[in-house]
């Protein structure tokens, strides 16, 4: 009896280095005395003239505690990006109690050219920032990438240190939301909103296999009345498959995702109303005033 149970205890040893496991990843914990203290993070290649005009924008105050600069070579660290990166984007990022959920305020929206306040929402929920204030500015236009390793740079130095694997998958994200705005027939806000009802569906479904993550996926292009290449699908699948190994707890955020899909939903509805009804009514109200000065030129004094 006794040789038996060593047998099976060998197994089942084994069996724990064989079989693949999945590690959950956790949020990032901000110190008690870090809390609504702001971290404000450069972008490296600013000219002294371009820092003073961002530092004017974010409101921050001159040589704070928590000033950070990123450069190419945290991207490189942090996400596997090119080193010889051009870095402009700057962020201040205030955390927040729990409870707070996370707030981005593009201060310069015609400077950061393909990133939405809610795109860098979603990113960030992903990479386990939960709850924050985050400000995002730049002295030119830019594509706003970098921002988000921006705010990985601050709460690395103030040593709140965020997943690896979250943060790149983060910014995979990112990278394949910008890359299907530019599709034809989609949008910035159609593709986040794609994003943030996959993430719910997850988190209500809990996917346990790449079968099921591709169902998910699926149920949710044909909800949206969304088309993508197969190619694009695929990319789709890939990103949500390493989100799921990586067992993130979308769970813990839904309600912050309910909200973002709220805010998406509501400003996509907005411009069906400003289409359908909107559009039509000026069309009308232009040729009825055109109508009236024309008639007014007949008339008598």
């Amino acid at each position: 009896m006794k040789r038996v149970t060593m047998i099976l205890a060998s197994l089942v040893l084994l069996l724990g280095f064989i079989l693949p496991s999945k590690v959950t990843t956790y949020a990032a914990e901000i110190p008690d005395d870090l809390i609504d203290e702001p971290i404000v993070v450069y972008g490296a290649n600013l000219t002294a003239e371009q820092k003073e005009e961002v530092r004017r924008l974010l409101q921050a105050e001159e040589q704070m505690e928590n000033e950070f600069v990123v450069t190419g070579e945290d991207i490189h660290n942090y996400i596997g990006g090119d080193p010889n990166s051009r870095m402009f984007s700057s962020v201040k990022i205030t955390p927040k109690k729990e409870g707070h959920g996370i707030v981005v305020s593009i201060v310069t929206p015609d400077r950061i050219t393909e990133v939405t306040s809610e795109m860098y929402k979603n990113a960030l929920l992903t990479a386990g920032v939960e709850h924050a204030f985050v400000e995002v500015a730049a002295p030119k236009p830019v594509t706003g990438g970098s921002a988000l390793s921006g705010i990985y740079k601050a709460y690395d130095a103030v040593g709140a240190e965020l997943d690896e694997g979250r943060m790149e998958v983060a910014n995979e994200e990112l990278d394949l939301t910008t890359k299907l705005s530019e599709r034809d027939g989609l949008s910035q806000d159609s593709v986040t909103e794609l994003m943030t009802e996959i993430k719910k569906a997850i988190a209500e479904q809990n996917p346990v296999t790449r079968e099921e993550v591709e169902e998910i996926i699926q149920k949710q292009l044909d909800k949206l009345e969304i088309s993508l290449s197969e190619e694009d699908r695929q990319l789709l699948i890939d990103l949500f498959e390493k989100m799921r190994e990586l067992d993130i707890d979308f769970g813990k955020v839904k309600e912050q995702l309910e909200d973002l899909a709220t805010t998406i939903k509501d400003r996509l509805g907005e411009l069906d109303i400003n289409i359908d009804e909107g559009f039509w009514e000026k069309v009308k109200d232009f040729f009825s005033n055109l109508i009236d000065k024309i008639a007014s030129l007949f008339k008598s004094d």
